[in-house]
């Protein structure tokens, strides 16, 4: 790594990187939007790991154990292969809880993009992004049945020749009771 790539590590990333970011995840919503979930599988990395734990209320002095740590309970603990999974599991007419499908809107903000330190996160690089972004998906489903999910992401983004694509994403949602149904949205 050049001396210049290493200075760059966990400082903030320029406009244009910001504004390139900013692009990927507004596109990343129009997919999800539209239904386009085999395009949006293009932008998630091989050795993706799509993680959502779980919450609990705790007291203020116990915040550090409301989220559920790794091996522990979570709504998603994806690869992109069970994602390929799912979005072929709705494309063969038996994810039930699809069919008719949900109408989505994904609204992504307050997005903070900065280059990766190395030493925090082994096996990435200060070209790779480490970005923060808060989200609100509004879900309506058949007649009735409406969920908002609020909550903020945690996302390494690699560098390609192709462009950027997610190699790491957390997701915590701001609830940890579920209303909805069922959870077949992505995040």
């Amino acid at each position: 790594m050049s001396t210049a790539t290493e200075s760059r590590a966990g400082t903030r990333a320029d406009r244009d990187t910001h504004f390139e970011v900013e692009q990927f995840y507004y596109e990343e919503a129009d997919l999800l939007d539209a239904g386009r979930y085999a395009d949006w599988l293009d932008l998630l990395a091989d050795d993706l790991d799509y993680w959502m734990p779980t919450r609990t209320n705790r007291l203020r002095r116990q915040q550090a154990l409301s989220v559920a740590a790794r091996g522990e309970a979570a709504f998603y603990d994806e690869s992109k292969e069970s994602l390929a999974w799912r979005v072929r599991r709705f494309d063969s007419g038996m994810a039930w809880a699809e069919d008719p499908p949900s109408r989505t809107r994904h609204l992504i903000s307050n997005v903070l993009a900065r280059h990766v330190d190395p030493a925090e996160h082994p096996g990435f690089t200060a070209d790779d992004l480490l970005v923060r972004s808060v989200f609100l998906v509004y879900r309506n489903r058949m007649e009735r049945e409406e969920n908002v999910f609020a909550g903020s992401r945690t996302d390494i983004l690699r560098r390609t020749g192709n462009g950027l694509q997610v190699a790491r994403r957390t997701i915590l949602l701001d609830q940890n009771i579920l209303l909805a149904k069922n959870i077949s949205t992505f995040f």
